[in-house]
């Protein structure tokens, strides 16, 4: 036997002995939050989105992104920000209730060196050797002969658990092909000089079996979207997270005294960074089911069970893995892990499916991060105003209101047939889009109802939003088609500063970002010259 192949024979049977001997599993979580997932930034899932798609024309659909691979700096080569082929991608819907998922969507990805598994190549000296770098040249379309190293996916649709339910493959018009081609990050401008048009080519029409019409399906570096004082948030909230105008953008100074204005250098994230983009539109009929027109998804990322690690790695096979699939990421709510779950459950929550979300109940009944900020501010607010305010958080013990935005849904407003308290993201279906020019940048709380927390956008500014919610925004009468109307989780005299515009001061609308599928803006270049 060739000594490699012995080789690799020895590592496959001591994974199987591991995997066999019940190997423990592996813990991670989305946003850098948890201590797990910094070790595998190629899962870390950063953001979910799901609304019904407002494109004009579109708006029978529902657009579903789970962004993946926090703080890509534009110019970080050579290798960019491919995504993990030993991992498997999902969104999950459930569509009546019970926090289980009906429909999953699973992505999974390979990456291949071109040229026999040799990439781009140049001769030297009589000697032809493969390049350091994925391209040799201009870069116009994914069979583009310069581009070394080719990365595609396949994507699945699963109807009942997510393991064991009937998978069937999602295609290309006519069940032509099941593989999709994924575009190079945006290396700079000489290599891609047109990079929206070039990434606008991998935008696909895919056939997704069960619906009668055709979706749209795209994987692709953007840029990101996710609107967040990142840096002075966590160094204790170092900045007054009231609105210091009269209203975000005034300028006036009409607002709290000292109070932290909107402003684009607030913003750590929007115009610096990029972000991977797993995007699908699926049409509404295919994703209701017999429920009540509610449907909730999620994201997650799996890996293997068990990883060796070759100490004579090759590009295709540089670890041997077995073992069931498990969770390392999650994400339905933005936030949710970064500000409501405790530091020694945030691995443990991530790992975890909705339907085992009641063991952890306690971080929304009675969250610490209103606790925090009353800590941190009720001395200067009432230094400020004159005032004597016992305490800046909600005292109504169970937040009601945060089981309902976060675990339950709001009645008459996104609640499903089913009632189980779960983390997840939920869309009524049945309220028309907001056209992008008309949608409030703060959702369900500015009178919009096609907004977070009913399904999230991307121009919806959640930060702001889980800010006011967490101090008590829905204690008050909120606008629903322009009337003052009291959803009766709580009372005004359980939030003495619910009324109050709570802000980071970083701004996001949907005006900033584009009118179609995908959504999110084109990715800053690594070069721009």
């Amino acid at each position: 036997m060739h000594p490699t192949h012995r080789h690799r024979l020895a590592m496959a049977t001591a994974l199987s002995t591991i995997v066999a001997l019940g190997a423990a599993p592996t813990l991670a979580s989305s946003h850098r939050e948890a201590a797990a997932i910094t070790k595998s930034p190629k899962v870390d899932g950063t953001d979910f989105y799901m609304f019904r798609s407002y494109e004009p024309g579109r708006e029978a659909f529902v657009t579903l992104i789970a962004n993946y691979q926090p703080l890509q700096g534009p110019g970080y080569g050579p290798n960019y920000f491919t995504l993990d082929p030993d991992a498997i991608y999902e969104i999950h819907i459930d569509n009546n209730g019970d926090a289980a998922e009906d429909i999953t969507f699973q992505w999974k990805f390979t990456n291949t060196l071109r040229n026999g598994g040799n990439g781009a190549t140049i001769s030297v000296g009589g000697k032809t050797l493969p390049i350091a770098l994925r391209a040799i040249g201009q870069v116009t379309g994914g069979d583009d002969p310069d581009l070394g190293e080719q990365e595609s996916y396949t994507i699945n649709v699963i109807r009942g658990d997510r393991r064991t339910g009937t998978i069937q493959p999602i295609t290309t018009p006519g069940g032509t092909n099941v593989t999709i081609l994924k575009p190079l990050d945006n290396v700079g401008n000489k290599t891609i000089p047109n990079y929206a048009a070039y990434a606008n080519g991998f935008i696909q029409a895919v056939n997704i079996p069960g619906c009668a019409t055709a979706g749209r399906a795209f994987v692709g570096q953007r840029a990101e979207a996710f609107a967040v004082n990142l840096g002075e948030s966590f160094d204790l909230v170092n900045y007054v997270p009231i609105e210091g105008d009269s209203a975000p953008g005034a300028g006036d100074g009409r607002g709290f005294p000292g109070g932290i204005t909107q402003n684009r250098a607030n913003d750590d994230l929007v115009g610096s960074l990029n972000v991977t983009s797993i995007a699908l539109e699926v049409p509404v009929s295919c994703l209701t089911g017999t429920g009540n027109g509610v449907i909730g998804g999620w994201t997650t990322a799996s890996l293997p069970q068990a990883t060796l690690r070759d100490p004579t790695p090759t590009f295709t096979n540089p670890t041997v893995n077995g073992g069931a699939y498990v969770q390392v990421s999650r994400l339905s709510h933005p936030l949710v892990n970064e500000l409501v779950i405790g530091l020694p459950q945030k691995d443990l929550f991530n790992a975890a499916e909705p339907t085992g979300d009641a063991a952890l109940a306690d971080y929304v009944t009675n969250p610490t991060f209103p606790a925090i900020l009353n800590a941190l501010f009720r001395g200067p607010v009432n230094a400020t105003l004159g005032t004597n305010i016992a305490d800046l958080a909600p005292n109504n013990f169970p937040r009601n209101d945060l089981v309902a935005t976060f675990l339950t849904g709001i009645p008459t407003l996104n609640q499903q047939q089913t009632v189980r308290g779960a983390e997840i993201m939920r869309l009524n279906t049945a309220i028309a889009p907001t056209p992008r020019a008309t949608q409030s940048t703060f959702g369900v709380v500015g009178d919009d109802l096609a907004g977070y927390p009913n399904g999230r956008r991307p121009g919806d500014d959640t930060v702001d939003i889980t800010l006011r919610v967490a101090m008590g925004r829905l204690c008050y009468p909120v606008p629903i088609n322009s009337v003052q109307t009291a959803l009766g989780l709580c009372q005004p005299a359980n939030a003495p500063v619910g009324n109050v515009n709570f802000t980071d001061g970083a701004p996001i609308r949907a005006t900033e970002l584009q009118n179609a599928f995908p959504y999110l803006n084109t990715p800053l270049p690594g070069a721009s010259r």
